[in-house]
């Protein structure tokens, strides 16, 4: 941020949650830089009608129905992460797209690093002022590699106790996602001895019975996870 700013640059977060939430994470996390709520995708349709970036969104009407999300204010749904650098004339330095799907468990993790994004943004800085804009960058380094699937679910799954589904967004009270993340982690061991446990101390038909009912129960919450979480193929634009 330090170069950034030296250089006579800013930072922004733009988000499509609403300004309260924007300002609380904000707060909360002490970015240091200034966080937007574009809810209604006022700053996003404008890069995407200036040429800068368009985002991958995604409509709630649609997507993900878990109880959870209810608090949160998407009235055009949400768009996926982007970053975009511009010069003060406008021509666009970097940027770079979520393309969500399964690997990033629909856009939820795999960002480019920090020192990618500047290195590539110096690089454009050098060139005359009249170079094209920066084509988007399909092979960044990100800050983190694909995430399995199947743990991806037990994790959402785990923080719903079990019986259900819960995502580990950001809310004030609930602490920080990589918390939330954890605890559900430190769960999954524990139902596995509950489940042993259970086996090993009741009658067969009994414990038999009560892994049945339960599986009935989680199935459902298992397929509408896999059908609602965006998964966009690799020839698909956004709309």
């Amino acid at each position: 941020m330090d170069a950034i700013r030296k250089a006579g640059g800013e930072i922004y977060a733009i988000t499509s949650e609403p300004q309260s939430l924007a300002r609380n994470a904000q707060e909360d996390w002490a970015t240091g830089i200034e966080h937007v709520g574009d809810p209604h995708q006022e700053i996003a349709d404008g890069c995407n009608n200036r040429g800068w970036l368009s985002l991958f969104v995604y409509d709630l009407g649609t997507g993900l129905a878990l109880d959870e999300l209810s608090w949160t204010s998407h009235p055009k749904g949400y768009f996926q992460p982007g970053v975009l650098a511009l010069s003060r004339e406008g021509r666009v330095l970097y940027r770079w797209r979520s393309r969500p799907n399964r690997k990033n468990v629909g856009g939820a993790v795999a960002r480019p690093t920090a020192t990618h994004v500047w290195e590539r943004v110096q690089a454009a800085r050098e060139e005359p002022e009249t170079a094209p804009d920066a084509l988007h960058d399909d092979n960044a380094v990100l800050d983190s590699a694909s995430v399995s699937w199947p743990v991806f679910v037990s994790l959402l799954i785990a923080n719903g106790w079990f019986v259900t589904a819960r995502p580990f967004g950001y809310r004030m009270g609930r602490g920080s996602p990589s918390n939330r993340i954890r605890n559900a982690m430190l769960r999954i061991p524990l139902f596995l001895a509950a489940w042993v446990a259970i086996f090993s101390f009741l009658p067969l038909w009994i414990a038999g019975l009560a892994l049945a009912g339960w599986v009935a129960k989680i199935v459902p919450v298992v397929r509408m996870i896999h059908e609602r979480f965006q998964n966009v193929g690799p020839d698909e634009n956004p709309a």
